[in-house]
């Protein structure tokens, strides 16, 4: 979190105290009833989202502060058809300095400048990645299960975590079968989750539910229950290849 502090001349300056070691999900038995009871009020959500981007709701003095936070909680992201080792070492360079120094001296942040949250890449640019980014503490996280559509057979996509945590991830963003969402099939998706949750070891567990796919809020927050029971470490929105991807009343309904 933020620490905001004053310096001599009165001005609230940024320092980023470290979060504490971020402690596995354990999962839990599937509880049915819960998943089944959800429900979204629409119109509220969209109100109530409407209101958030027509108020500030943070001081201007700790607005630097928090952006900063933000940054550190980015996974600075390569994704692309025609990513190449190099193109991963470039990124992972901007990863351990994404201010320029003269900023991160402006914020007072000198003696401890901050770095984006992970370097996010395909399976194949693991090692790549762990290379480049070697004794700065900043984990490589990986996507996998059949990114973005999530639709290659279920060994095939627990092979594919596998081979992302041996080659060094310590984050696995996983997508979910939507279909299972659009069927309401939650003992298939919890069963699909679990065993993921397995596959990842040690290694921090993300989900993506692809939202923009999922049809209805209502979806959204089953599903995200449904994750969270099965182990999911985190719940994110979108891959960034649906049509709509995060959206406000999608982050106001997600218990995650």
């Amino acid at each position: 979190m933020p620490d905001h502090r004053r310096d001599g001349t009165g001005e609230a300056v940024a320092r980023i105290v470290p979060a504490a070691n971020t402690h596995r999900n354990p999962g839990m038995a599937l509880e049915l009833d819960w998943v089944e009871a959800a429900r979204v009020n629409l119109s509220a959500a969209e109100r109530r989202a409407a209101t958030m981007t027509a108020r500030r709701s943070v001081k201007k003095e700790y607005q630097a502060a928090w952006l900063v936070k933000a940054l550190t909680c980015m996974d600075l992201t390569t994704l692309a058809g025609d990513d190449t080792p190099g193109r991963v070492q470039r990124l992972c360079a901007k990863a351990r300095h994404p201010l320029r120094d003269d900023l991160v001296e402006a914020l007072g942040l000198a003696d401890r400048p901050p770095t984006v949250g992970a370097v996010c890449v395909y399976p194949t640019m693991v090692g790549a990645a762990v290379k480049a980014l070697a004794g700065s503490g900043i984990p490589v996280a990986s996507v996998a299960t059949g990114f973005p559509a999530g639709l290659t057979p279920l060994p095939q996509r627990l092979a594919e975590i596998r081979y992302a945590v041996e080659e060094g991830a310590a984050e696995i963003d996983i997508v979910i079968h939507r279909g299972q969402v659009l069927n309401r099939e939650w003992s298939a998706l919890y069963d699909e989750v679990r065993a993921m949750r397995e596959a990842c070891g040690d290694a921090h567990l993300k989900t993506i539910l692809a939202t923009g796919d999922l049809r209805t809020l209502r979806n959204v927050e089953a599903a995200s229950l449904v994750c969270m029971m099965a182990g999911a470490d985190f719940i994110k929105t979108s891959t960034g290849k649906e049509d709509v991807n995060a959206t406000l009343p999608v982050s106001l309904v997600s218990p995650g």
